[in-house]
């Protein structure tokens, strides 16, 4: 399988290229020439976890990874539960966050990170990983590549925008992990990333990869988990699937498993007050924006990357792309509401993020329509905004009080690319 640039210019990569690269030299984000479809068998099979991630993701690696080492690393990868939980016949939540962070973002870095180490283990490479983080990103990338030899990670994360417990989980590892808290929002962090991949000089000091949703290679594990999930409801017709976005890495996910022959009838892009996405789809216009603080941080992107490949996979076709994707905006005051309801009603706790999807599902479901909502972290992570709202106390797993409990160690640095530039070249 090889990989172009959504710029079209740079030339075609190899899946080892476009995972330690990230960004293509153009500036493009890099996508497969074609999206395989899997026999039909495959979605009525009654595989494990790690059997269903090799077959889906095999087509994507082939020539390159054989099929016993990919399935030796989804097991070691995806070692943890994924259960889908029914509210009721029309509602049911898949539970992303059963990983060692607490958030779906656990599948894909430690994918990422036996991936690397598989090629590096063969080639003695060394590289840094640079990943921007709206919260939940950061401590799934640190915990997935802690100690992992020849990979220095460096995290940038927006001062005073994750909750305490996220900020705690990506800061306190130490050892091959640096954190930098930057004076400004989620989408500075990004353009410092993006900017740092297409800078020579950086690039032959120190070769960057990134762990952000621009690598492919956190996409392709992120679309088993939608067939898991379809497979685990009975394998229902018509099903809606709500997705919580912001970077619409998770979406894109689930748009390639729909192109690989998942029978998905429509996706929701449940959004926060970030409304970007939901206002393209109305007018055709696609304005970024700054982004804005909210309950659900991790969503609060103002120029989703991932915007670009949903363009590419669908041609710029925004018919299209509205025929396969609704999206609604859901702000604060909405979400504290749907996390009491679903609490009251169902004696289950959401967090703000699940909430978002919940409502979105609501909002364009009709009363008839089954749907899942992707539930992408643990509502302990966010026991600070919740517990005010449910006025009870949240439990907080014990991993995370244990986080809680170690010293924060981050280096605070401008909104300044020649600031985080010359760290780069100096830090090594």
């Amino acid at each position: 399988m090889k990989y172009f640039s959504t710029n079209l210019i740079s030339e075609n990569a190899s899946f080892k290229d476009a995972l330690f690269n990230g960004l293509a030299p153009d500036g493009g984000l890099y996508m497969p020439v074609e999206i395989p479809e899997l026999n039909k068998n495959l979605f009525y099979s009654n595989m494990s976890y790690p059997e269903l991630a090799t077959e889906i993701i095999h087509p994507f690696v082939e020539n390159e990874i054989s099929k016993k080492t990919l399935f030796n690393i989804c097991e070691s990868a995806f070692n943890f539960p994924i259960p889908l939980i029914q509210l009721d016949d029309h509602l049911q939540i898949l539970e992303l966050f059963h990983g060692p962070t607490f958030a779906f973002k656990d599948f894909a870095a430690r994918f990422m990170a036996r991936t690397m180490q598989f090629f590096m283990e063969k080639e003695k490479m060394e590289r840094t990983v640079l990943v921007a983080t709206s919260g939940d990103t950061g401590s799934a990338v640190a915990n997935g590549f802690y100690n992992v030899d020849g990979i220095k990670v460096i995290i940038l994360y927006p001062s005073g925008r994750v909750s305490k417990i996220q900020e705690h989980q990506l800061t306190t590892l130490g050892g091959n992990i640096t954190a930098l808290e930057i004076q400004g929002n989620f989408d500075d962090c990004q353009k410092l990333v993006k900017t740092a991949f297409l800078d020579n000089e950086i690039q032959h000091q120190r070769p960057l990869s990134s762990a952000n949703s621009i690598n492919i290679a956190r996409l392709i594990p992120q679309s088993v988990y939608y067939t898991w999930a379809w497979m685990k409801a009975n394998r229902p017709k018509n099903i809606m699937i709500s997705v919580p976005s912001g970077n619409f890495g998770n979406l894109t996910g689930g748009l390639i498993a729909k192109r690989m022959g998942l029978p998905i009838a429509k996706f929701i892009a449940s959004v926060n007050s970030n409304d970007i996405f939901p206002k393209y789809l109305q007018s055709g216009e696609y304005l970024p924006q700054e982004g804005k603080q909210t309950l659900s941080n991790a969503m609060d992107v103002g120029n989703p990357s991932n915007f670009e490949r949903i363009k590419s996979l669908f041609n710029s076709e925004i018919k299209t792309i509205s025929k396969n994707i609704s999206s609604v905006s859901i702000n604060d005051e909405i979400t504290s509401e749907t996390i009491i309801s679903i609490f009251n009603k169902y004696n289950y706790l959401a967090d703000p993020h699940t909430a978002v999807g919940i409502k979105g599902l609501e909002k364009i479901c009709s009363k008839n329509e089954k749907g899942i909502v992707l539930s992408t972290a643990h509502p302990g992570k966010f026991a600070d905004a919740i517990e005010p709202i449910i006025k009870n106390k949240v439990d907080i797993p014990a991993k995370l009080k244990k986080a809680m409990k170690k010293e924060k160690n981050s280096i605070i640095i401008p909104n300044d690319f020649e600031v985080f530039k010359s760290f780069l070249i100096s830090e090594k």
